[in-house]
């Protein structure tokens, strides 16, 4: 009887002390999954900054009289911080390639994109308002590239 008891006491010390470690458990995905929440935010709102900047830093060119280079090297950085948070976010694999592939353009054809600069500023203001139709935009630009020649 008393060995009853005893087994008794440590089936209920186990009961107890699993609740207390699935509990535990419980909260910590909780405060995992608000944290990944909150890291997307960070990093989409980042992502949106940069293609504020990208398309600041277009009409800065389009509008400019001085230094082009200056002015064109900063679209590409502005573009390529865009990117580097696309491929931090949870959006769909067709934007991030989108974005890349804009940046690929940016850096690889200069000649060629600084003709085709009011498009893709429009294209990023598009993309900046979450209208499906920039990525569309920025995909007809990339697909206008001469991508065998300069």
């Amino acid at each position: 009887m008393n060995q009853e008891k005893l087994m008794k006491r440590r089936m209920i010390r186990a009961l107890i002390l699993f609740g207390i470690t699935f509990l535990a458990l419980l909260v910590f995905i909780a405060l995992y999954i608000d944290e990944t929440r909150r890291v997307q935010e960070t990093y989409h709102r980042q992502y949106r900054t940069n293609l504020q900047k990208v398309s600041e830093d277009i009409q800065s060119y389009v509008n400019a009289d001085g230094d082009l280079d200056l002015r064109y090297t900063r679209i590409v950085s502005d573009m390529s911080a865009a990117n580097a948070f696309a491929f931090l976010m949870d959006i769909p694999e067709r934007q991030k390639r989108t974005v890349n592939e804009i940046t690929t353009c940016l850096m690889k054809y200069p000649e060629q994109m600084r003709e085709k600069l009011k498009e893709l500023d429009t294209a990023v203001n598009d993309i900046n308002a979450d209208l499906d139709k920039g990525y569309d935009e920025a995909d007809e630009i990339v697909g206008s590239v001469n991508k065998k020649g300069h």
